[in-house]
């Protein structure tokens, strides 16, 4: 398993299953603007070329021979609050840029004129290299700009942050734990072979790969992952999905909710959890669905505990934002 970054419990913004697009740069002559978000870890390949020269997993600008620099913006899917960056120069040595800054604004547009406003400042690069750059700024944005300076090439640019969707007048269920509504899986005990954060994507999952899963435990205890509701609310529904995990899902699953004044009270050894749904047999490869719920309090938190070990593609939590019918 790779080693955890700082950002961990922020959510990707820029992924493009959230909606988020490449919609403008001022020039990707050597490798297509989409690139920078793509989902996938960037590859180098040795020897592949295309029409304009060697074929780079990422944006690559032409190289500068008048004044000025390239940039390209991001549209977001759902807005959210930034806070921090990952710029990838993963494979650009001779051809990445010496500096890059990152503006942000609140647009309806594609490619906004106006209205921007620097959130990272010109910062150096270095070749082949991940730059995990921290963000302290409570304001929400649609878009990002991010400039090179003066040309060249960037792998991937990550966005990590929080999605603050609009719930003014939701009236009826809402999943609570989902990514576009403003869930985020914040702290587990294994991501061995999968993401915390495939829990509560959009859809089911597409493989194996696209869901939590654990390694495989040969000691005491059981794996859990906790939680942060888009809102706090009353769950009346469950839904806990082990599509495509078949000699490898959990034998039980039980929850638990709480209501925390923020994501670092909400541990896992708190004594404030409260039983949701006791230990429950799973089955695999399909959708289970629970409603009968113990009530509860108006949680902001949940702790999925699997047992003992295994794989989960999602994790869906409808209820009704605020105090509900508990």
């Amino acid at each position: 398993m790779a080693q955890r970054h700082p950002f961990h419990q922020w959510i990707q913004l820029e992924q493009p299953r959230l909606g988020t697009r490449v919609t403008y740069a001022t020039d990707d002559f050597f490798a297509a603007k989409e690139r920078v978000i793509d989902p996938a870890t960037p590859v180098f390949i040795d020897g592949k070329f295309d029409d304009h020269g060697k074929w780079m997993d990422g944006w690559e600008s032409r190289r500068k021979r008048v004044e000025g620099h390239d940039y390209c913006v991001i549209q977001f899917g759902v807005p959210g609050i930034i806070r921090g960056f990952d710029i990838d120069t993963s494979y650009f040595t001779g051809n990445y840029p010496p500096q890059a800054s990152v503006e942000a604004c609140v647009s309806d547009e594609e490619n906004p004129q106006e209205g921007w406003v620097e959130i990272l400042p010109k910062t150096g690069l270095s070749g082949d290299s991940h730059h995990l750059l921290p963000i302290d700024d409570e304001r929400i944005w649609t878009h990002v700009r991010l400039h090179i300076y003066p040309d060249g090439g960037i792998a991937r640019l990550r966005v990590y942050g929080q999605v603050k969707a609009d719930f003014s007048g939701v009236d009826g269920y809402v999943d609570l734990a989902a990514i576009e509504n403003g869930g985020r899986a914040i702290a587990c005990s294994d991501e061995h072979f999968g993401s915390m954060h495939n829990l509560n994507a959009y859809g089911r999952g597409v493989n194996m790969g696209d869901g939590w899963e654990t390694a495989r435990r040969r000691g005491p205890g059981n794996d859990w992952v906790i939680v942060a509701l888009a809102q706090a609310g009353i769950i009346e529904r469950i839904e806990v999905d082990t599509a495509h995990f078949k000699g490898n899902y959990p034998d039980r699953v039980s929850l638990d909710v709480g209501h925390f004044e923020s994501d670092e009270q909400a541990t896992h050894d708190s004594p404030n959890w409260k039983n949701l749904l006791p230990e429950t047999k799973l089955k695999m490869d399909q959708q289970h669905y629970f409603e009968a719920l113990k009530a509860h309090a108006p949680a902001t938190h949940v702790r999925m505990s699997i047992y003992p070990d295994g794989g989960i593609s999602r994790l869906r939590l409808f209820g009704r934002v605020g105090e509900g019918n508990s």
